[in-house]
Order: C-alpha cells, then structure tokens, then sequence
C-alpha cells in the first residue's frame, strides 16, 4: 500500500489541513482499510472495484463527507485501490456545509448529491479521470468553488482551543483552556458541540491517541511504556485502552491488521 500525505496547494490551505493518498495497484481480496480518528473531518474519494466486494450489506459511497469520527471508518475495497482524503481544519464544518458539526458526527453523506459537487457532477468527473494528478486538481478546484461561495463564520475561540489542544497532544488542561478564554465550562462545551461536533475531553482524547499512534508507527509498535509517557498517559494500560476506543483493536492486533495488508 503507496501511501502519501501532501500539503494542499495555498488557495486551499486555510480550508485544508492536509491531504492523504492510499494507493494499490490490485488487491485479489477484499479488505476492510479504516480510516481511524484523527480531530478532522474529511472529505473522502474512494475508487474500487465494487465487483469483488462479497459484503452485500455494506454499501459504500466513492465521495462522502465525514464528520468527526469516534471510532474506525471502515472502507471496503477490492482491486485497484485509491482513496484521496481531504482533511479539514474542524471549525469549518458549519459554514462550508450548513451543518452543525453535532449532526456529522460518527456519520458519512453521500457528497454527490450536495450542491456544488452535484451541479458540477463531481463524482462522475473524479471515476473518469484518467490519473491522481486530474483527481487532485478537480478536488482542489470544488474545495475552492466551495470555500468562495460559503460565508465563513468562525468563532476565533474555536481555532485557539483546536490548535492549543494539538500542540499539547491532547494532554491538556481544560480547566486551563477555560481560564485563557474566559469562558465557562458549559461555554466551551457548547462552542465545541456546535462547531466540532464532540466535547473537549473527547477531541482532547482523540488528539492524545492520534499522536501516540504516529509515534508507534514511526517506531514499529515498540517501547509502548514509553509511548504512554510521551503522550500523557498515565501507563501502557491506559495507551492500550484508548487503542481498543478508537480502533477497536489492541496495539498488537493493530500492527497485525496493518501488515496483512499488501504493500
């Protein structure tokens, strides 16, 4: 599996966190890839082969827009496999869609029948291209069409909280977080519902788990006592218990999910 993650291009890059490319040439089977919680919601093209997915009961959209994720997304593929994922800074969720952001949370809408991606058939468009490079570039030009013809009404609280939280990798005060708003607690849970669409503690958790995760990949699931402490958790056991609430799968099962999945 050819993995890339790019910078989006700089008309995008204040609606754009980042941008990650799934690739495999073939896949003989079918295999469920999760997309695992990470504190943005993310606009998501998926290209397979619906022929070879057995799972009848699982229907999958090519464009969908997710909210913010608790757990595992799971996408089934088969055959040649890309999937582009457009991640979104998370307090633009309302005014790039018109939803709250408590509405898309854990929940995934079929993006072609939606305003500017139906008028300009953007599905259709994204499965005819013949290559990454012209799926890309259509995928940039509708995030700017889109971003042009919304009003975005932000709460600068929001972006300060969002981006404080992920400095400290989620091990974070909130009590403090509160002090250097000058809101309430119950303030900032609503703020947070209405723009994130979950609480602080919970995006605060998703954002410790998200970092450890990087740092076990980077290090091939070794030394997790010490991944815990880098990351805030008080021991391995709470690393472990925070795996099996967003993966639904132990560190060790994890690692061997992803390496029964072709390179």
């Amino acid at each position: 599996m050819k993995v890339q993650t790019l910078v989006p291009p700089p008309p995008i890059a204040g609606i754009v966190s980042h941008i990650v490319i799934l690739e495999n040439n073939s896949l003989f089977f079918e295999a469920v890839l999760p997309l695992i919680a990470n504190g943005y919601p993310s606009i998501t093209f998926q290209l397979t082969d619906p022929a070879r997915i057995l799972t009848g009961d699982k229907k999958s959209f090519p464009l969908v827009l997710y909210g913010q994720n608790t757990g595992p997304i799971q996408l089934h593929t088969a055959g040649e496999i890309t999937v582009i994922a457009y991640f979104l800074y998370p307090w633009l969720l309302p005014s790039l869609f018109g939803y709250t952001a408590t509405e898309l949370t854990d929940q995934g809408i079929d993006l072609s029948l939606y305003g500017p991606a139906r008028d300009a058939d953007l599905k259709e468009q994204l499965l005819n291209s013949p290559s990454l490079e012209q799926r890309l570039q259509l995928m940039n030009d509708y995030i700017l069409q889109l971003s042009r013809s919304r009003k975005i009404v932000v709460d600068e609280r929001l972006p300060y909280a969002i981006r404080k939280i992920r400095h400290n990798k989620g091990a974070i005060q909130l009590g403090d977080l509160q002090k250097e708003l000058f809101v309430t607690e119950r303030t900032l849970q609503r703020l947070f519902g209405q723009g994130i669409g979950v609480t602080p503690k919970l995006y605060s958790r998703i954002c410790q788990f998200h970092a450890a995760l990087n740092q076990l990949s980077h290090n091939r699931f070794t030394d997790m006592i010490k991944v815990a402490f880098d990351n805030g958790f008080a021991d391995q056991s709470h690393l472990i218990r925070a795996f099996k609430d967003f993966t639904n799968l132990s560190p060790l099962e994890y690692r061997r999910k992803a390496e029964e999945f072709p390179a």
